[in-house]
């Protein structure tokens, strides 16, 4: 326990001496060893404890994804607090708008003046909740720095440009910190957490025999390919088809990919 001292009669006294005068006056303070704990008896082992259970593995909030895409992604969805490099076919990154606003979350998009729209609310996406930002200036790199600070998901399109690694490095912190997720498209951004890659395959309800060629587009099947730092390399096929009131995601054994022939894509 704490050892009470009377500061009194320090006056006068140098640093030195005053020092001496109170470490005499705690080792003349009384033990306390009524107070002191009964040593515990010897105990002994008849069994084996069982080894204690391995610390759960952590696990970090997620965006939402299309559901065929989300068994792709080693976490099921995009971890918050990561950049995520999005290349190729521009619907796979309308699926991930459309279900992270459609989930009620919001969403900036930079630099993409020609994004559709029409088409990403065809999948679901509440355009309420997207911010755009078409013509961000010369340094679209901080006007995303700056909306990571309150929005759950920031698309920024870096229109061919490179981002430095320095750069990069402080916008992949700032993102940690604020729990945001950061997708870019577009152009070089060295050290994202996850690349995902779209290429068209080919189309359903263009016809077969004869007939090919002939008819109305009912479905886009993609190519998707996963990659990341510490990610095998995956790869899906993903079918996007037109429901009539909408588009919905499927994969490669969904139905449709059984009932429509399928015209296949020329290689980009």
């Amino acid at each position: 326990m704490p050892v009470s001292v009377d500061l009194e009669g320090l006056e006068g006294l140098s640093r030195t001496e005053r020092i001496e005068f109170l470490r005499r006056r705690i080792r003349s303070s009384p033990a306390r060893v009524a107070d002191a704990p009964a040593p515990a008896a010897p105990v002994t082992l008849t069994a084996t404890a069982p080894a204690p259970d391995p610390a759960p593995a952590r696990v970090r909030p997620v965006l939402p994804v299309p559901e065929a895409l989300s068994a792709l992604l080693p976490e099921g969805g995009l971890a918050r607090g990561t950049v995520v490099s999005v290349s190729g076919a521009g619907s796979l990154l309308l699926g991930i708008l459309a279900s992270v606003t459609g989930s009620g979350r919001h969403a900036a998009v930079i630099g993409l003046p020609r994004l559709g729209l029409l088409a990403a609310s065809e999948m679901g996406a509440h355009l309420q909740r997207v911010a755009l930002v078409p013509d961000p200036g010369p340094d679209p790199v901080e006007v995303a720095a700056v909306l990571l600070d309150g929005i759950d998901l920031v698309v920024l399109g870096l229109g061919g440009m490179s981002v430095p690694p320095s750069r990069a490095r402080a916008v992949v912190a700032r993102a940690r910190n604020k729990g945001a997720t950061l997708i870019v498209t577009d152009g070089r951004w060295d050290g994202a957490e996850l690349r995902l890659d779209a290429r068209i395959r080919g189309y359903g309800g263009l016809g077969s025999g004869a007939r090919t060629g002939h008819g109305r587009v009912r479905a886009v099947h993609l190519g998707v390919e996963v990659q990341g730092r510490a990610v095998r390399p995956r790869t899906g096929r993903l079918i996007l088809t037109s429901t009539g009131d909408g588009v919905e995601w499927g994969s490669a054994d969904s139905a449709v990919s059984h009932q429509d022939p399928v015209l296949e894509a020329l290689p980009s």
